[in-house]
């Protein structure tokens, strides 16, 4: 890869948070974020996501299950947004709460897509696209 290339390639990589209270579907979902090119740190519960954010954690997406033990995602999703101040950042639900009345309250809450599990690769893939689209307009695609 030339230097030029490495650059975009490195401009281009993403910081992920994936948020779920399912130990092994956290880390299942950030290994194939990085199996993808990207950066990635999960948490467990709201508090902990918060916390990494408040550490200079400054994700580009969020994926965020709707169902956690402490801070449901409705709510923790415009913390999030508060938190970062105005920075891009794209917050996808990635839950099994798929009915209708699911998909309208997580557009209420700031949410920019809402997917259902089971999680696929394409799933994951589309998800990053959007992302790289806002935090890196004119970015290839990986």
């Amino acid at each position: 890869m030339t230097d030029t290339a490495s650059e975009v390639a490195s401009a281009s990589q993403l910081r992920v948070l994936v948020v779920d209270d399912y130990p092994d579907a956290a880390s299942a979902a950030c290994e194939l974020v990085k199996l993808l090119g990207h950066q990635c740190q999960f948490a467990l519960d709201g508090r902990s996501a918060l916390a990494a954010i408040a550490a200079n954690y400054a994700p580009d997406l969020v994926i965020l299950d709707i169902g956690l033990p402490d801070i449901s995602g409705y709510d923790l999703a415009p913390r999030v947004r508060e938190l970062l101040g105005g920075r891009t950042v794209v917050i996808a639900a990635m839950t099994g709460w798929g009915q209708p009345e699911d998909h309208e309250r997580s557009a209420a809450a700031g949410f920019d897509g809402h997917y259902t599990k089971p999680t696929s690769v394409a799933m994951v893939q589309r998800i990053l696209l959007l992302a790289r689209e806002r935090a890196h307009p004119g970015s290839a695609p990986t």
